[in-house]
């Protein structure tokens, strides 16, 4: 597989490669502290070849793969916005290139966009043009934007942006990601999103990935 991870996320344009949102899930729920946290109510599980077990819950998601061709699993919201998303959890990575990020779309433009949080290679879906840094959840991230052209997307084979943090000090476990703070500097170097699709945190593995991930999911 070529090093472009849209080529696998763009493909949940094709029937099948998303599961359908689970229905009729409550906007809120308790969380251990007796706060209101918004639910999630979207399952990404988009999987090509190799071996790929993805289990989702109804706060989460858990996943085992080797020899894994190309994979993106997750769990998040059917419709993006400037949450302040919590996960914690844990990745482990033994071959290929594994990421946890969160990651969305928006349409008009057609953007897509990632906050890395873990890379098992250090960059992840990091290329194109390093365009600035930013410190947000007091981490420092590298920003990067890059174009690709006549690649899969949610709007079919086209060109499309894309936008990414990677997060300088790597974390496998667990932590908060501030999407305003990124959506913001993304703003200020002139990298508009447009109206959100949807947002999940996620696993995703390529070239014959091996590992495994589980993490719980909420927003603030």
């Amino acid at each position: 597989m070529v090093a472009f991870s849209s080529l696998a996320l763009g493909l949940s344009a094709i029937a099948g490669a998303f599961a359908a949102p689970t229905a009729d899930v409550p906007d809120f729920e308790l969380s251990s502290n007796q706060s209101l946290v918004r639910r999630q109510d979207y399952n990404q599980n988009y999987k090509t070849n190799g071996n790929v077990n993805f289990s989702p819950t109804n706060n989460g998601y858990s996943v085992s793969f080797s020899n894994a061709g190309d994979f993106v699993v997750g769990k998040g919201w059917k419709t993006g916005t400037t949450r302040k998303i919590n996960f914690s959890g844990s990745t482990s990575a033994t071959a290929g290139t594994v990421l946890v990020s969160v990651y969305g779309w928006t349409t008009n433009p057609l953007i897509e966009y990632y906050v890395q949080e873990y890379t098992s290679n250090g960059a992840g879906s990091a290329q194109g043009t390093k365009v600035g840094t930013v410190t947000c959840d007091g981490s420092v991230y590298d920003i990067w934007k890059h174009q690709q052209i006549n690649q899969p997307s949610i709007s079919g084979t086209t060109n499309f942006w894309q936008y990414i943090s990677n997060r300088q000090s790597k974390r496998p476990g667990s932590g908060t990601v501030t999407t305003k703070c990124h959506f913001d500097a993304w703003k200020a170097l002139g990298m508009n999103l447009g109206t959100h699709n949807y947002q999940t945190l996620s696993t995703e593995g390529w070239g014959n990935a091996g590992g495994k991930s589980a993490y719980t999911v909420s927003a603030s």
